[in-house]
Protein backbone atom coordinates (compact mmCIF):
# COMPACT_ATOMS: atom_id res chain seq x y z
CA UNK A 1 0.00 0.00 0.00
CA UNK A 2 1.50 3.54 -1.29
CA UNK A 3 -0.88 5.52 1.24
CA UNK A 4 -0.15 5.85 4.67
CA UNK A 5 -2.47 4.17 7.51
CA UNK A 6 -4.07 6.51 10.09
CA UNK A 7 -5.58 5.15 13.32
CA UNK A 8 -7.77 7.04 14.44
CA UNK A 9 -8.55 7.30 18.55
CA UNK A 10 -12.82 6.60 19.51
CA UNK A 11 -13.16 8.38 22.50
CA UNK A 12 -14.47 12.16 20.88
CA UNK A 13 -16.45 10.72 17.75
CA UNK A 14 -20.08 9.99 17.20
CA UNK A 15 -19.93 6.48 14.92
CA UNK A 16 -22.64 5.27 13.41
CA UNK A 17 -22.87 1.11 12.26
CA UNK A 18 -24.16 -0.61 9.19
CA UNK A 19 -24.68 -3.99 9.22
CA UNK A 20 -23.39 -5.49 5.99
CA UNK A 21 -23.93 -9.49 6.36
CA UNK A 22 -25.05 -11.79 8.72
CA UNK A 23 -23.90 -15.89 8.09
CA UNK A 24 -25.38 -18.73 9.99
CA UNK A 25 -22.89 -20.81 10.20
CA UNK A 26 -23.85 -24.72 11.20
CA UNK A 27 -21.41 -27.24 13.42
CA UNK A 28 -22.08 -30.37 13.39
CA UNK A 29 -21.39 -32.52 16.09
CA UNK A 30 -22.37 -36.23 17.42
CA UNK A 31 -25.03 -34.48 19.55
CA UNK A 32 -26.60 -32.60 16.17
CA UNK A 33 -26.14 -29.24 14.82
CA UNK A 34 -24.87 -26.25 16.22
CA UNK A 35 -25.94 -22.62 15.12
CA UNK A 36 -23.67 -19.97 15.41
CA UNK A 37 -24.01 -16.54 13.17
CA UNK A 38 -21.20 -14.05 11.94
CA UNK A 39 -21.60 -10.68 11.31
CA UNK A 40 -19.32 -7.80 9.17
CA UNK A 41 -19.87 -4.35 10.51
CA UNK A 42 -19.19 -1.36 9.10
CA UNK A 43 -18.83 2.22 11.42
CA UNK A 44 -17.55 5.66 10.39
CA UNK A 45 -18.39 9.17 11.29
CA UNK A 46 -19.36 9.80 7.62
CA UNK A 47 -16.92 12.84 7.64
CA UNK A 48 -13.88 10.25 6.00
CA UNK A 49 -13.27 7.97 9.59
CA UNK A 50 -14.27 4.36 9.00
CA UNK A 51 -13.51 0.75 10.42
CA UNK A 52 -15.03 -2.63 9.61
CA UNK A 53 -14.74 -5.50 12.16
CA UNK A 54 -16.22 -8.62 11.81
CA UNK A 55 -18.19 -10.56 14.85
CA UNK A 56 -19.12 -14.39 15.84
CA UNK A 57 -21.72 -15.47 18.16
CA UNK A 58 -24.51 -17.97 18.86
CA UNK A 59 -26.66 -15.22 19.14
CA UNK A 60 -27.41 -12.63 15.99
CA UNK A 61 -27.23 -9.45 18.88
CA UNK A 62 -24.19 -10.25 20.16
CA UNK A 63 -22.47 -11.28 16.89
CA UNK A 64 -23.57 -7.64 15.81
CA UNK A 65 -22.30 -5.97 18.76
CA UNK A 66 -18.83 -7.85 18.79
CA UNK A 67 -18.47 -6.74 15.35
CA UNK A 68 -19.18 -3.38 16.45
CA UNK A 69 -16.84 -3.51 19.31
CA UNK A 70 -14.02 -5.14 16.55
CA UNK A 71 -14.85 -1.97 13.98
CA UNK A 72 -13.95 0.56 16.55
CA UNK A 73 -10.60 -1.33 16.98
CA UNK A 74 -9.96 -0.69 12.89
CA UNK A 75 -10.69 3.04 12.56
CA UNK A 76 -9.17 4.14 9.64
CA UNK A 77 -8.94 8.27 7.54
CA UNK A 78 -9.99 8.66 4.75
CA UNK A 79 -9.26 11.67 1.85
CA UNK A 80 -12.73 12.94 1.00
CA UNK A 81 -12.42 16.10 -0.64
CA UNK A 82 -16.02 18.00 -2.17
CA UNK A 83 -18.33 14.38 -1.20
CA UNK A 84 -16.06 12.27 -3.15
CA UNK A 85 -12.50 10.64 -3.88
CA UNK A 86 -9.54 12.49 -5.05
CA UNK A 87 -8.71 9.75 -7.52
CA UNK A 88 -9.43 6.60 -9.86
CA UNK A 89 -8.67 3.19 -7.40
CA UNK A 90 -8.51 -0.10 -8.36
CA UNK A 91 -8.08 -2.63 -5.48
CA UNK A 92 -8.44 -6.12 -4.81
CA UNK A 93 -8.82 -8.75 -1.97
CA UNK A 94 -9.37 -12.64 -2.21
CA UNK A 95 -11.76 -12.91 -5.83
CA UNK A 96 -13.03 -9.46 -4.86
CA UNK A 97 -11.93 -6.66 -7.56
CA UNK A 98 -13.28 -3.01 -6.85
CA UNK A 99 -12.94 0.05 -9.36
CA UNK A 100 -13.77 3.31 -7.72
CA UNK A 101 -13.91 6.43 -9.50
CA UNK A 102 -14.89 10.31 -8.45
CA UNK A 103 -18.11 12.10 -9.80
CA UNK A 104 -19.35 14.98 -9.82
CA UNK A 105 -21.64 16.84 -7.47
CA UNK A 106 -25.55 15.30 -7.45
CA UNK A 107 -24.24 12.01 -8.73
CA UNK A 108 -25.00 9.55 -5.91
CA UNK A 109 -23.56 6.52 -4.65
CA UNK A 110 -23.55 4.28 -7.32
CA UNK A 111 -22.59 1.00 -5.46
CA UNK A 112 -24.30 -1.94 -4.51
CA UNK A 113 -24.41 -4.15 -1.40
CA UNK A 114 -21.13 -3.85 0.84
CA UNK A 115 -19.05 -1.50 -1.25
CA UNK A 116 -22.10 1.26 -0.78
CA UNK A 117 -22.42 0.48 3.02
CA UNK A 118 -18.96 1.19 3.27
CA UNK A 119 -18.59 4.07 1.06
CA UNK A 120 -22.02 6.27 2.73
CA UNK A 121 -19.97 5.21 6.57
CA UNK A 122 -16.54 7.12 5.17
CA UNK A 123 -18.78 10.02 3.77
CA UNK A 124 -18.21 9.85 0.29
CA UNK A 125 -21.70 11.61 -1.46
CA UNK A 126 -20.63 11.17 -5.39
CA UNK A 127 -18.98 8.07 -6.31
CA UNK A 128 -18.82 5.62 -9.71
CA UNK A 129 -18.26 1.97 -8.10
CA UNK A 130 -18.08 -1.37 -9.79
CA UNK A 131 -17.34 -4.46 -8.55
CA UNK A 132 -15.68 -7.09 -10.56
CA UNK A 133 -15.21 -11.11 -10.00
CA UNK A 134 -16.27 -12.55 -6.32
CA UNK A 135 -19.78 -10.44 -4.39
CA UNK A 136 -18.68 -12.08 -1.37
CA UNK A 137 -19.67 -9.43 1.12
CA UNK A 138 -16.48 -10.32 3.73
CA UNK A 139 -13.88 -9.40 0.40
CA UNK A 140 -16.04 -6.79 -1.24
CA UNK A 141 -15.28 -4.57 2.37
CA UNK A 142 -11.38 -5.71 2.76
CA UNK A 143 -10.89 -5.30 -1.15
CA UNK A 144 -13.21 -1.22 -0.58
CA UNK A 145 -11.17 -0.81 2.41
CA UNK A 146 -7.75 -1.85 0.41
CA UNK A 147 -8.70 0.73 -2.05
CA UNK A 148 -9.61 3.52 0.21
CA UNK A 149 -6.66 3.43 2.28
CA UNK A 150 -4.50 3.66 -1.10
CA UNK A 151 -6.18 7.28 -2.03
CA UNK A 152 -3.70 10.24 -1.65
CA UNK A 153 -5.23 13.66 -1.61
CA UNK A 154 -2.74 16.42 -3.36
CA UNK A 155 -1.64 17.71 0.12
CA UNK A 156 -0.08 14.22 0.53
CA UNK A 157 1.53 13.86 -2.60
CA UNK A 158 3.52 17.57 -1.96
CA UNK A 159 4.34 16.23 1.51
CA UNK A 160 5.73 12.73 -0.09
CA UNK A 161 7.84 14.67 -3.04
CA UNK A 162 9.02 17.49 -0.96
CA UNK A 163 7.13 20.04 -3.22
CA UNK A 164 4.81 22.58 -2.96
CA UNK A 165 1.54 21.85 -3.63
CA UNK A 166 1.30 24.10 -7.11
CA UNK A 167 4.29 21.80 -8.67
CA UNK A 168 2.26 18.57 -7.61
CA UNK A 169 -0.28 19.82 -10.06
CA UNK A 170 2.11 21.08 -13.04
CA UNK A 171 4.04 18.16 -13.05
Amino acid sequence: MSGSIKKVRTSDLELKDRLVAINRVTKVTKGGRTFSFSAIVVVGNEDGIVGWGLGKASEVTTAISKGVEAAKKNLVKVPVINGTIPHEQLAKFGGARVFLKPASHGTGVKAGGAMRAVLESVGVHDILAKSKGSSNPHNLVKATFNALLELRDAYTVAEQRGVSLDKVFKG
